[in-house]
């Protein structure tokens, strides 16, 4: 695949993943996100010894980018935003 479409669905995966964990983030952050997302994906479904292929233009390698993209926006929310403890 060439590199063109790595970025085109490295931001595509980062911008949904960055969405549905509530985070507002630029087209670069959301490529990525995605991108390394991919890379972590890969690493989870080859956790779950799933016969997918990685890193690939396929449902599957979308799926699996997806997932290691909402890992890592998770690991940016926990580790970005303060908590904050509101006395009544």
């Amino acid at each position: 695949m060439s590199i063109i479409m790595f970025i085109i669905l490295g931001g595509i995966v980062g911008w949904i993943a960055s969405r549905l964990l509530g985070r507002e983030e630029g087209i670069l952050a959301s490529i990525v996100i995605g991108i390394i997302g991919a890379f972590i994906g890969g690493i989870v479904a080859r956790l779950f010894n799933s016969g997918t292929a990685y890193l690939t233009l396929s449902w599957s390698g979308f799926f699996w980018s997806l997932i290691g993209a909402i890992i890592l926006v998770a690991l940016l929310n926990a580790f970005s935003h303060p908590r904050q403890h509101h006395v009544q």
